[in-house]
């Protein structure tokens, strides 16, 4: 009976789920005016690719949400059934794998499942809903076509499993605090100063941070922002006589980012070389192409200015 009641569920669940994800992006691309603007993963694609991928995503969700409505009864029962329901448990199982593959390549990109909403980083947490899902599609494969229940106790256990599933649902659905925050339950300042939080703690665990301990002169950093893959922190410190800033550029990534500094005069901004004691220090192979990598654009010989200007205004 228990089970029963948990397959059944899952019918409303994945169709909700797909058709009110399809409609976020839809809402999403008619804002901004470009079809591929709500869609995390398009980022893997080359630039011409973007647009038919997220048009395909869209439909094959809107397909497949109305077809599992549509097959929930007696119409389209057998194979069509089990064809859609298949079809919807590879979906997810695809979606977590290219989420996965968007976690490593592109940290600092959503996942885009519900349009605006899906803009943190993908999470174990977004991960595993798209496995939850997968699983609960697969275990719809077989399922009698749903009937009405004919007493009113019968509803009372469907509706407690439902309701469980939701709070599951939600507790894996980064889009939840979106929500929120749009609702005006939460402020966004909340967010962004959580988010610094862990930056902040990635970095004090790092080895760039113990190298470099010693010479700052304050706890707390003095300026902080984000570009692309990397949140950059600012604190004072020392060389000798002068007054310098360390800047560290951590990459948003989840587990072990990589974090680079550089020091630069706290007045002119200018690079500085490190002190004799650091200077002497071998850099990996690995690590020097990073740093060049960082530094195209002339991006170090700015941090400094980028600095003052931020505290400024």
């Amino acid at each position: 009976m228990l089970i029963t009641a948990v397959r059944e569920v899952q019918i409303p669940i994945l169709a909700t789920m797909l058709l009110g994800g399809c409609a976020a992006k839809l809402t999403r691309a008619r804002a901004l005016g470009s079809a591929e603007s709500g869609l995390g993963p398009t980022a893997l694609f080359p630039m011409r690719l973007r647009r038919p991928v997220a048009v395909g995503v869209c439909a094959m969700e809107f397909g497949l949400g109305a077809g599992l409505i549509a097959t929930a009864g007696r119409f389209g029962e057998h194979w069509p059934a089990s064809s859609i329901r298949l079809g919807t448990a590879v979906l997810f199982l695809v979606a977590a794998c290219v989420l996965l593959e968007l976690r490593g390549a592109r940290p600092d990109v959503g996942c885009g499942c519900f349009g605006e909403f899906s803009t943190a980083p993908v999470s174990a947490r977004t991960l595993a809903r798209a496995a939850l899902l997968a699983v609960a599609a697969m275990s719809t494969i077989g399922l009698p076509p749903l009937q009405l229940p004919h007493r009113g106790s019968a509803v009372a256990l469907p509706l407690v499993v439902l309701a469980a599933e939701l709070v599951v649902i939600a507790a894996l659905s980064p889009e939840l605090g979106e929500g929120l925050v749009r609702l005006g339950y939460t402020e966004p300042c909340e967010l962004r100063i959580l988010d610094e939080q862990r930056t902040l703690s990635s970095l004090r665990r790092s080895t760039q941070w113990r190298r470099h301990a010693g010479t700052i002169t304050a706890a707390a950093p003095v300026d902080m922002w984000r570009e692309l893959c990397w949140r950059y922190v600012v604190f004072p410190s020392r060389d000798g006589s002068r007054e310098t800033e360390i800047v560290f550029a951590v990459h948003l990534r989840a587990r072990r980012p990589a974090v680079l500094s550089a020091q630069v005069d706290a007045v002119t901004g200018e690079v500085l070389p490190w002190p004799a004691q650091l200077a002497g220090q071998p850099l990996r192979p690995a690590r020097l192409t990073r740093l060049a990598r960082l530094t195209r654009l002339g991006r170090l010989s700015r941090l400094g200015r980028l600095a003052r200007r931020r505290r400024l205004a």
